[in-house]
């Protein structure tokens, strides 16, 4: 504030001058003392002037309503909604979502510096605080191609823009405690920002190492083990439960009056049907309070931890000075906040946005697909004998399992066996059309005919395929290459069903609603072709391809034991 401006405000807070707006009778979240307090809040110039009993130009009546500060999601991927910043935010403003700490990795992956550009573009005029961690590892690893590297170089002038808070997921734990230089001069170029971890299965002296580098949070912990060790590594927990990873339950046993001021809340990946379904922050608050959690510190954490962590000193309190930013409940029940103000002003009532936003030119995001012309050759997958290394899927997680098991082979080369539910995968790059291409044989998946496609495909998001037959799969890449990126399945020789994504192939412009219902009828579509109801069809598929989560995955380089960290052959001889 200028001068005149806080001279003013602070008249306002002593109650000298009338407020813009006050907000009369809430039970007011009182965020250092964990109490909810009858008091009346004065809002000017966006924040928060006073907490007691004032008059303003506007009044609203909360007649005893509960009201909480914004919430605050520490760490997602807004590209893994498959929804565009506009639309993200019209799903989880209503939500009470106001805050959110993303990192662009996905679109990074695909369009690089370009595509970090365009979210904060996009991202600029939402009623929604949309602060960036700058994608440490694009790739994510040597093992694949990308539509992008991004060094250190390209990074750093992205640091002087406001709303950039430092450095996101640090994957390449391996770089980190070998010393390897590209990861080094990203951990110091980012000093001293905050440097963001993501090191699942890490403990002892490693995590020492990998925390002694600044690493300074982590959201891959799935035991209460893994958590603790962070801990008292002096790492923030950010307590992920989103669609594909449900950690809350294992890891809210260690929530306590010492340990809660160091955790917050983060979902991740969240796709559209769950956000409107579920929620989003407040679904994670609504189920840590039903399993125990006291309200407060469920508040704290979804506000305040997040917004300290961050060093975002005008964000989790409604006190004086912080924004504007808060949520008003009926009750203490279904977390679905019937207002949501942002800034000070009214912009979602009852789950529903009230304001209009403007639309973001996605040109330097769009026709993304690039790929050779493909033929049935380029789906062979020769072996000497008939055993092979198989990816094996394992129910609800997106850990797999090194397989060694005999296949069914036809003139030398493995071939899909639905019979005994062994599947050829396929993932092919489709940044530079290459002509990179990864063969590879997948068992659990349960498609009894037909094949699926989508360019939704972690880290690197090239185009990944699996079908029971080649024709089918080659179709499904075809449909996904006409319509520049997106989800496709196909069953002999038609199109059965396919959502276009033309950003980046990885995100629809159109709402949360038309994308869920037309998941859903895929899935539906998947289920009857014999997906197994413990998969989710395409966010499974979209893991496949991520060569830093155990224990086998296929890239457009070919077959990945991620444990040893290298490139195998099919064939059991390799």
């Amino acid at each position: 504030m200028k001068n005149q401006q806080l001279k003013h405000f602070v008249q306002v807070a002593q109650g000298k001058e009338p407020a813009e707006l006050v907000l009369k009778q809430g039970r007011v979240f009182q965020s250092f003392t964990g109490e909810f307090i009858t008091a009346d809040i004065a809002i000017q110039d966006g924040r928060v002037a006073g907490v007691g009993e004032y008059t303003g130009r506007e009044e609203i009546n909360l007649d005893g309503k509960y009201v909480t500060p914004g919430f605050v999601d520490g760490h997602v991927h807004i590209e893994s909604s498959m929804l565009s910043p506009l639309e993200f935010a019209r799903a989880v403003v209503p939500q009470g979502t106001t805050t959110v700490i993303t990192d662009p990795h996905e679109i990074a992956n695909v369009a690089g510096a370009a595509g970090i550009r365009y979210m904060m573009q996009a991202a600029g005029q939402l009623p929604l605080n949309t602060y960036f961690m700058l994608p440490s590892c694009v790739p994510s690893t040597g093992l694949e191609d990308s539509g992008a590297t991004l060094t250190a170089a390209d990074l750093a002038p992205f640091l002087q823009e406001p709303h950039v808070l430092g450095l996101a997921e640090m994957m390449n734990a391996e770089g980190v405690l070998t010393g390897d230089t590209a990861v080094y001069d990203k951990l110091t170029m980012a000093q001293p920002l905050h440097v963001e971890g993501h090191a699942p299965g890490l403990m002892g002296k490693a995590l020492m190492g990998y925390a002694a580098a600044g690493v300074s949070s982590d959201h891959e912990c799935v035991t209460r083990e893994e958590a603790e060790a962070r801990l008292r590594a002096g790492m923030y927990l950010e307590i992920r439960e989103g669609s594909a990873a449900h950690n809350l339950a294992a890891l809210l046993p260690l929530i306590n009056e010492y340990t809660a001021p160091f955790c917050f809340f983060v979902t991740d990946d969240r796709h559209p049907a769950d956000l409107l379904r579920e929620g989003h922050i407040n679904s994670i608050v609504r189920q840590a309070i039903a399993a125990g959690l006291p309200v407060a510190q469920a508040i704290n954490m979804a506000t305040l931890h997040a917004a300290r962590y961050f060093s975002l000193r005008d964000l989790g309190v409604i006190a004086p000075h912080y924004r504007g930013d808060l949520l008003v409940f009926e009750d203490l029940e279904t977390w679905r906040p019937s207002l949501v103000f942002k800034d000070g002003r009214l912009v979602a009532s009852e789950g529903k946005l009230s304001i209009s936003l403007p639309a973001t030119d996605t040109s330097s995001v769009a026709s993304s697909v690039h790929l050779p012309p493909l033929g049935p050759k380029d789906l062979a997958l020769p072996l000497r004998g008939d055993t092979a290394h198989v990816i094996g899927l394992v129910p609800h997680q997106i850990v797999t399992k090194h397989l060694v098991m005999s296949v069914r082979t036809e003139h030398g080369c493995a071939v899909s066996d639905p019979e005994h539910d062994i599947l050829k995968l396929a993932v092919f790059e489709r940044h530079q059309a290459s002509g990179h291409a990864g063969i590879g044989l997948l068992q659990g998946f349960g498609l009894q005919r037909g094949a699926i496609a989508s360019t939704v495909a972690h880290d690197s998001h090239n185009l990944i395929v699996t079908g029971a037959s080649d024709a089918d799969m080659l179709l499904a890449v075809h449909e996904i290459e006409r319509m520049q990126g997106g989800l496709a399945i196909v069953s002999d020789g038609q199109v059965l069903g396919s959502l276009p994504l033309p950003i980046a192939g990885l995100m629809s412009e159109q709402p949360a609603a038309e994308v869920a219902t037309a998941v859903a009828r895929l899935e539906d579509i998947a289920r009857g072709l014999g997906v197994a109801e413990f998969y989710d069809p395409f966010l499974t598929l979209a893991f496949l391809s991520l060569p830093v989560i155990p224990e086998l995955k296929l890239t457009d380089r070919g077959l990945v034991d991620v444990n040893a960290f290298r490139l195998i052959a099919v064939g059991s001889e390799g």
